[in-house]
């Protein structure tokens, strides 16, 4: 039987997974996490209003459950854990799905003050992410600042405009929806130094902004008019056109007083955060111009936006793995079809780089399980243990199993029950562990 370890068990990791058994009837795979949860950021990055695409969660557990496919939560791979070298002992083949571990910068002013986060820094802690610390992001926060325009951003920005009765069915943690319940955000901003028919938001994510009850979108038609694409619209991808048209309506509106407001504002660039008692207190932007080569210029004009909260959503960012080449510039490993080395490969955006949405992870995968399978025949010569867990065991790891999996599900269901809510994320190590009985 071919031994493959598939270290992640996000849409990439399981998606291999599934390549896999589906490819090789005689190939046995255990899906590897440092986490005690599956599924990625699918459980960890999908805002927890999105039920539907939450639900994928399903078509994994489907691949997780299969006779040939084993989880093993809580083991973490490279420094500090399991070493590379050691994995390889272990199995005839490693394949990394681990994504992209990290957030870019800004690289301004005043990025590091008290207030100015990353977006997936925010996500982790709405999401239950059990490395997450609550650092009061909403607290005494009137006005946001959300930087970037694609899925995210608007994620961030639709849950910073939500009240308690829409956050209250979801799965969010409790201490989590306790501070947004109660925040005072009035104002959230979500800035683009490009114009909108250059946004990454799809027209699904960008809709719900203005489907929100008791807020509002506020839109300069000013600033789309600077948009040299809305000159015709015919010549825009069919995505980006219906973007387009959205932000028009939402222009062409009188404001209102809803007490909530998104203001989907255009060709800002962020120069600097200012201080205000220590911590942010208002961003300052370059006015831009398009440049006529798909970017923008500097016009020498300023505006300064108050908020006592900036989140940049300007894209995720791969980091080195211990015994992998590396290449900094794309933050991926070099690869050919997904094959790094004799009996190592990569998949998913540690692959690819953050692109793509979720299904784009499945021909990925499959590009490298076709690499992987066709070298298992000199893989196979390759002696490894009856049973690497006992191997893992051995050097004092308790991984969680599947079992422990599904008590983590039920206690997060018994803790929405006694919340008065639905289902409740556990949000840190401990009470993961201790539902999982590895603790």
């Amino acid at each position: 039987m071919l031994r493959v370890a598939v270290v992640g068990s996000g849409p990439s990791g399981v998606y291999t997974a599934q390549a896999l058994v589906q490819q090789d009837p005689a190939v046995l795979v255990d899906v590897l996490d440092r986490l005690p949860c599956p599924y990625g950021l699918v459980r960890y990055g999908v805002a927890p209003d999105h039920e539907k695409i939450k639900s994928l969660q399903n078509n994994l557990r489907t691949v997780l459950e299969h006779e040939r496919v084993r989880f093993l939560g809580g083991v973490h791979v490279g420094t500090g854990g399991v070493a590379a070298e050691r994995l390889r002992e272990l199995y005839h083949a490693v394949v990394y799905c681990v994504g992209a571990a990290t957030d870019r910068h800004l690289g301004i002013p005043g990025e590091d003050l008290p207030g100015s986060w990353s977006a997936t820094r925010f996500v982790s802690w709405y999401s239950a992410h059990p490395d997450a610390v609550d650092d009061g992001f909403v607290r005494g926060t009137r006005s946001a600042v959300v930087i970037g325009v694609g899925n995210v951003a608007v994620d961030v920005t639709r849950v910073l405009a939500r009240g308690a009765a829409e956050l209250s069915p979801t799965d969010m943690p409790q201490a989590a929806f306790a501070a947004l319940a109660a925040s005072e955000v009035a104002d959230v901003h979500m800035v683009g130094r490009r114009g909108p028919s250059q946004a990454r938001f799809t027209t699904k994510e960008l809709r719900e902004l203005g489907g929100l009850p008791g807020a509002e979108v506020r839109v300069d038609p000013a600033e789309l008019a600077l948009d040299p694409a809305y000159t015709d619209d015919a010549s825009l991808p069919a995505a980006r056109r219906r973007n387009v048209e959205v932000l028009r309506d939402w222009s062409a509106r009188p404001p209102g007083d809803a007490p909530r407001r998104i203001h989907a504002r255009f060709f800002l660039r962020p120069v600097e955060l200012l201080a205000d008692g220590g911590r942010v207190g208002a961003v300052r932007f370059e006015h831009t111009l398009p440049d006529g080569r798909g970017g923008v210029t500097g016009t020498g004009r300023f505006e300064v936006i108050e908020a006592q909260l900036v989140l940049r959503s300007v894209g995720y960012q791969g980091v080195p793995l211990a015994g992998l080449p590396f290449d900094g510039t794309t933050g991926t490993v070099p690869h050919t079809a997904g094959r790094v080395a004799e009996g190592e490969y990569v998949a998913g955006w540690i692959k690819r780089g953050p692109t793509g949405v979720i299904g784009t992870n499945r021909p990925c995968a499959k590009e490298t399980v076709t690499s992987l399978l066709q070298d298992a025949p000199e893989l196979l010569r390759k002696d490894v243990p009856d049973d690497p867990l006992t191997a893992l065991r051995a050097a004092g790891l308790t991984p969680v199993q599947w079992a422990g999996w599904q008590s983590i599900e039920r206690a997060e269901a018994e803790l929405g029950a006694s919340l008065g809510r639905n289902v409740v994320k556990l949000p840190d190590w401990r009470s993961l562990l201790d539902a999982a009985g590895a603790g």
